[in-house]
Parts: structure tokens; sequence; C-alpha cells
């Protein structure tokens, strides 16, 4: 751990109580912090996050991250009856590591194409004594044609990883049948839907449903898309390394 001094983030008990119907224990908020930490440390070396101001991190990483989670209030129940889940491109750890805080119960790996970020990753799970994550280097495209991962997962995880198509694409083949992909989103319109529509319709999936959202300090708008697996997803998907991302289906 850093021995520079260190902001403390927020509580912020009520505002959770009040929007996700749930408040960390005194020893998560201790987990949240450490993770906060050891982001700002990692950071001078990998370039992990522009959010560093401690309400700033708590609202867009930590809260974020499990606001996708608690659709219509309540956590997504399979999380809570430990599901297998995977954060595909999960960079810093998000929205990965503040669900496998928050939900203990849950089996979640964490994805990512960039052997250091997932170096760093294992030091955090390690140094937040975290034991139900593991961790994969690979690409989407790649790790989704992969027998032991393909149709293995109840929940997948997509946050900032290109259009929401590609996020589908990449998302719907490693979900078993019924599993539950979660996309978060910023902005989104109408016409968004349609072409997402054509794209999940194509990988054996429906659109569940798109919910809005306002932060809770910064009034952004947000969206989380839930995407329901209801038939095996064609062999072909996902397509080969940059082929999703060069002709996003639609």
């Amino acid at each position: 751990m850093t021995n520079s001094p260190t902001s403390l983030l927020p509580e912020m008990a009520q505002i959770w109580q009040e929007t996700l119907n749930w408040q960390p224990s005194s020893q998560q908020q201790v987990q949240f912090q450490q993770l906060y930490e050891l982001i700002l440390e990692g950071n001078r070396q990998l370039n992990l996050t522009r959010i560093i101001d401690p309400q700033e991190f708590w609202e867009k990483h930590l809260w974020d991250s499990l606001r996708g989670i608690v659709p219509q209030g309540q956590f997504i129940p399979s999380v809570q009856e430990g599901a297998s889940a995977i954060d595909i491109g999960t960079g810093a750890g998000f929205p990965g590591i503040p669900v496998i805080i928050a939900a203990p119960n849950c089996e979640i790996t964490l994805m990512d194409s960039t052997r250091k970020k997932i170096t760093f990753i294992e030091k955090i799970l390690t140094e937040l004594a975290l034991t139900n994550a593991k961790t994969i280097v690979g690409r989407a495209e790649e790790i989704g044609q992969q027998s032991r991962y393909r149709q293995t997962y109840d929940l997948a995880f997509i946050r900032a990883v290109g259009p929401a198509s590609v996020c589908a694409e990449y998302a719907l083949p490693l979900l078993k049948q019924g599993g539950l992909a979660v996309i978060y989103r910023g902005n989104w319109t109408q016409e968004e839907t349609t072409s997402l529509q054509n794209a999940v319709t194509q990988l054996g999936g429906i659109i569940e449903s798109i919910e809005s959202f306002t932060t809770p300090i910064s009034a952004s708008i947000r969206h989380c898309l839930y995407l329901r697996k209801v038939e095996t997803t064609p062999a072909k998907f996902p397509r080969s390394a940059g082929i999703p991302t060069q002709k996003p289906l639609g």
C-alpha cells in the first residue's frame, strides 16, 4: 500500500440505501477504500483512470458499477445466489471488482487483453483477500470461441467497450442459455435500440430491458442494457479479432 496520505472515500450510506436498497458493511467499506488507494498507486505506472477525486471515484466507479446489477431497485437474483460471472474488458477492474466486494457469493472472472492490467488486478485481489475471483488475459473474440469459456457464465458485464452491438457479440457467446448480459452505457437513443435489436436477435438473445437513471452526485444520465440469452449463439459468433468493431452487427 502507498505510504503517502490519501483522501478518504465518502461513505454515502444514505445514498447507497436510497438508490440501491443496499449499503456496504464496514468490511466492504474498508475494501472500497483499499481499492481506491491501490488504483491511485497503480495509476502512476499504468494510466488506469482519470477519475481520482474521491467523490467522483465513488460515483463513477463504485456506485455506477453496482447500479448495473440492481435493476428496478433489487439485486439481480443470480448475483445473490452465487452466479458465475465474467467482466469483459475489465480495464482497471470495473465493474467487476466492486461487484466481487458487494456480492461475495458470486464467482467472477476478470478478463482483459492487456497483461499488465491483469497483473495489477491480481495484486488487488491478493491485497483485498478476494478469493471469489479469477483472471484471464485474452481478447473477447478469442475467448468466446474457446469451449471452456463459451456458454459458461450466468452473467456477463461489459462497460465502456465499443458500440452496444459489439458488446453484445462479445458477451452473448459466453453466456449459458438463460444468462444475462449487462451493458453499461452513457447516453442512449431509440435508433440505437433498433440497431441493437437486430444484432441481439442474430446472437440468440433478446433485449430484456433498458434502464435510464441519473447518477446521485453529478446528476448525469446513464443507461444499462439487459440482454437475455434465449437461444444458442451461432458458432460463427464472435467473429475473428477486429471484425466486430470494423463491421458491427445491426
